[in-house]
């Protein structure tokens, strides 16, 4: 009797284990190995003409494009496809579209990227004199809050012997396996009452100052302000995390292209209302990197982060989460951002505090679905949950 076992594609070098044991040679290894690996991508603002084109090509080569009926007709004059298929139909398929008409040269090179960015990760990065080798192992940011208002109760501004306090914390954080500091003097949650630049400043420079003093840790400062980032920036920090993806102030990307800091991107929006979330998402992100590299930025300075909580619903919350691995195709750092916030406590119906397990769940399946960095308060005990974790998805 036939013996059938199912064999996950996840992972193409789990495919190549399985071929050797069964005595594959190694050109034939190499030759069928792209055929192991279904890769979808969905192409916005085509013409349908370069939508007909693209999908006879693609049927040629053994793959599919699948288009809506007006597009397959020639309806509208742009629209939406979906392109199906291998990593080896795909590499045929490209050398093919860069002779094509109707912009379909410029998708190839878009197409080369994308694939280009899924063998390889975002190149490595130094801050402060440490290394971030992306896919090796996921780097976590513990969170030091120097508000009297954090959503999370852990603010330390306005506390007897502010310094020492957190000092103390960092400290702990460093001892505990963080390998980011991430400072921020105003509550950003839904809802909270914004400081001006001179408050913001007075709460965070001397906490700023002293720890980059002794502190061996990169230090991140969250702000979207850019008085706030240069003098921080001028104070002792490494990089800026920018709540707005450096589109609020346009005078945010020049304070950081002018100091030649590393800076995280998030998305964010006013109100919940998404036609195509991930897509939206993806692009504000994808605008954010290329205002910075505009600037003088190399690409690689770059990290992103989905904005779990800022103008999002629950369902859009969980979504982004479970779909993280879609953003891999922007060739960046992935940051995500889950610890506390409401998307645990609407799930469990928990308060601030009894929220950890809930945050475990979202940075393992985070870290499974891609996250490169975590962003945390309870570093001592996510820092196990990525350890965990990364034995498991990126031995």
């Amino acid at each position: 009797m036939f013996s059938l076992r199912l064999l996950s594609a996840n992972d193409p070098r789990e495919i190549e284990k399985e071929f050797a044991r069964i005595g594959v040679s190694p050109e034939g290894t190499e030759l069928m190995i792209g055929k192991g690996e279904f890769i979808i991508v969905k192409v916005g603002k085509i013409s349908a003409q370069a939508a007909n084109i693209l999908k006879q090509e693609m049927l040629a080569k053994g793959g599919e494009v699948a288009l809506g009926k007006a597009m397959a007709y020639l309806g509208p004059e742009q629209g939406e496809a979906i392109i199906m298929g291998t990593r080896t139909q795909y590499r045929r398929l490209l050398a093919l579209l860069a002779r094509q008409p109707f912009g379909l040269s410029v998708l190839a090179q878009e197409l080369r990227r994308l694939l280009l960015a899924l063998d390889q990760g975002p190149p490595p990065l130094t801050i402060k004199n440490r290394r971030f080798e992306w896919g090796t192992k996921t780097y976590v940011m513990g969170i030091l809050n120097l508000t009297p208002d954090s959503f999370s109760g852990d603010g330390l501004y306005g506390q007897k012997r502010l310094l020492d306090r957190a000092l103390r914390q960092a400290d702990e954080f460093y001892l505990a396996g963080a390998d980011l500091l991430d400072l921020g003097a105003e509550s950003t949650r839904p809802g909270s009452t914004p400081v001006s630049p001179e408050e913001e400043k007075k709460r965070l420079l001397p906490v700023l100052e002293t720890i980059a003093q002794k502190s061996p840790l990169p230090i991140s400062v969250d702000t979207y302000k850019p008085a706030v980032a240069k003098a921080a920036l001028a104070a002792g920090a490494d990089l800026i995390n920018d709540v707005w993806g450096l589109q609020r102030d346009p005078e945010m990307v020049k304070v950081v292209a002018a100091a030649q800091a590393p800076v995280i991107v998030m998305h964010n929006k006013a109100t919940p209302d998404y036609t195509d979330l991930m897509a939206e998402v993806a692009s504000f992100l994808r605008v954010s990197i290329k205002l910075a590299v505009e600037h003088g930025l190399r690409r690689e300075m770059v990290i992103i982060d989905p904005g779990i909580g800022f103008g999002k619903t629950l369902e859009d919350n969980l979504t982004i989460i479970n779909r993280l691995d879609e953003l891999k195709g922007l060739a960046a750092p992935i940051l995500l951002g889950t610890s506390r916030k409401s998307v645990v406590g609407q799930v469990l119906d928990l308060p601030v505090d009894q929220r950890q397990e809930g945050t475990a769940a979202t940075v393992a399946v985070g870290i499974s679905r891609g996250a490169d960095l975590i962003r945390v308060h309870d570093v001592k005990e996510m820092v196990r949950v990525a350890r965990m974790t990364d034995a498991i998805v990126r031995r």
